[in-house]
């Protein structure tokens, strides 16, 4: 077996879908330099992807900070010049080939996924740490030795190792996905927690191909106003930090806390495949105020006697649709802050036309029992004006905030005529209530993204929403009917309860039609007449 072996800049490794839906392994400096050419990352998992993502835009940082689309020599130095030379690149149409080629010909022997001493990604004195199977560092079937997937996507020896190409890619995901199953080696050591990716609420801009995502997530300045300090991701420290359990400052620059090492890994090969790592925990740092961060959604804590409020990241419910967290993706900003990559995008707003859409990618990982292991992966997305994003779109953001909690009210109220429906025919509710609110948002969810799709501030905001209004409470009218359609005679006849009021004895009678009629009158109180 070679000592040194698969070179992550040459030997395909990342998986692209192409223009006609076929998927590609392909080398790093090829999914850079062809990007245009490519429809997006098409990994395993979108979480995976986005990994993948990061460490991408974390080469253009570093090489795009420092040299003009030419590869001549030109430091950034103010906002200015960072919309410039985005605007530069922007209007190539392609990343360029000399200053990237220059840049990852300089870095070469830091990307072995295999090396006696600087393995990518990887320190040797993980070799210490908590010992796995592949099967748990494949996301997909991301089992451990008390937890097996009842559907696997694997079996046989695919499941008990990976190839190098596999490897490579859930090596990303690990690092910044790990769960907190691991133990320290050293005791009175900090908890980092879940890999700093699996605490964010993650948020990016998706483009038409591989390369507008690129260009769209590559924030040159922090929240579209200021600079960075210079990039230094993690190939280029002149040794790589090995200790366990390491609080850092928040990264200054995006280079770096793009290539955050949240675990100390080492992948363990035998004959030609990979077949388990051993794990430390990395470095971390407080997610108060996290600002550096520009991909993800916040929420802003409490305040409490002698504690201030704090901006923290807020995780995606796996539960919602992203149009119901819209007041966190474009918030008020005196309640909330809005994430970087808006504000960065809001910033770029002299290069886009005037009617340009923007689509907006959400990427969660769910957990379980204190982060201790992971649930489920999931994504979503949402189309939206372009003008949405600046003041002219600050009173649509409003009415467009007001709609999803009418959304909300409506939901209980749905939840509220199952529970007594139920009730009706002599149940008690149990898990009514939820199953109706999932039924009414599975329903209502397309023609709500289709209004906010067609959403333009720029045309008459008010009937826009007079016309959703209307059409919302024709579909909240349908639900509860078929609620009712469904009950049965019992439900239609109704049932006596009798109950105590203090020391009064009283009776209240559910009956269907009852409870459709209170419904109606509160769907009516929600979207009018």
């Amino acid at each position: 077996m070679q000592e040194i072996e698969f070179n992550l800049l040459e030997e395909p490794w990342i998986r692209v879908r192409m223009p006609d839906c076929t998927v590609a392994e392909v080398s790093l400096s090829d999914a850079l330099l062809h990007a245009h050419e490519y429809t997006d990352l098409a990994g395993e998992l979108p979480s995976q992807d986005a990994a993948v993502l990061r460490l991408l835009l974390a080469v253009l940082h570093a090489v795009f900070y420092r040299v003009d689309p030419e590869g001549n020599a030109s430091p950034l130095e103010n906002s200015d010049d960072a919309l410039y030379r985005w605007e530069q690149l922007w209007s190539l149409g392609h990343l360029p080939e000399k200053p990237i080629q220059t840049y990852l010909a300089k870095w070469r022997e830091r990307f072995w996924l295999f090396h006696p001493e600087r393995p990518f990604y990887q320190v040797n004195q993980a070799a210490i740490g908590t010992s796995y199977g592949a099967k748990k560092l494949n996301g997909e079937i991301s089992e451990s030795e008390n937890k097996t997937r009842l559907f696997q996507s694997y079996a046989g020896r695919e499941k008990e190792s990976l190839t190098y190409s596999q490897a490579a890619r859930w090596l990303l995901y690990l690092c910044g996905y790990d769960d907190t199953s691991a133990k320290p080696k050293q005791k009175g050591l900090p908890s980092p927690g879940a890999g700093w990716l699996g605490k964010l609420g993650l948020i990016l801009a998706a483009g038409k191909n591989l390369w507008e995502t690129l260009l769209l997530n590559l924030v040159l300045l922090k929240d579209g106003q200021t600079l960075w300090a210079p990039p230094l991701p993690v190939w280029e420290l002149e040794e790589p930090r090995r200790e366990e359990r390491v609080q850092i400052p928040q990264p200054d620059n995006q280079a770096a806390l793009l290539t955050l090492q949240s675990r100390r890994l080492l992948l363990i090969r035998e004959n030609g495949a990979v077949t388990g790592y051993t794990l430390l925990g990395g470095d971390f740092f407080e997610k108060e105020n996290a600002f550096c961060e520009q991909m993800t959604i916040w929420r802003k804590t409490a305040e409490k006697k002698n504690t201030p409020s704090v901006y923290v990241p807020q995780r995606h419910d796996p539960a919602k649709q992203i149009w119901r967290e819209f007041s966190a993706v474009l918030p008020d900003e005196h309640e909330n802050m809005s994430p970087g990559i808006v504000k960065w995008l809001q910033a770029l707003k002299p290069f886009f036309p005037k009617q340009r859409f923007v689509i907006f990618k959400t990427i969660g990982t769910e957990y379980g029992d204190k982060d201790f292991f992971i649930n489920d992966a999931f994504s979503d997305a949402l189309v939206l004006h372009r003008e949405l994003l600046d003041n002219i779109g600050k009173r649509c953001r409003t009415l467009v905030q007001l709609e999803v909690q009418n959304c909300e009210k409506a939901a209980q109220c749905t939840g509220a005529l199952a529970v007594e429906i139920a009730k009706s025919a002599g149940g008690d509710g149990a898990g009514r209530a939820e199953s109706a609110r999932t039924q009414f948002y599975y329903l209502i969810d397309q023609p709500f993204r289709r209004w906010l799709y067609k959403l333009d501030p720029d045309e008459d905001v008010d009937e826009a929403v007079t016309l959703w209004r209307a059409q919302a409470k024709t579909i909240a009218r349908e639900i509860g009917r078929n609620l009712v359609e469904q009950a049965g005679p019992a439900a239609l006849v109704g049932k006596r309860e009798n109950y105590k009021k203090g020391n009064k004895d009283c009776v209240y009678y559910h009956a269907a039609p009852k409870a459709f009629n209170r419904f109606l009158a509160d769907i009516k109180k929600i979207y009018g007449e």
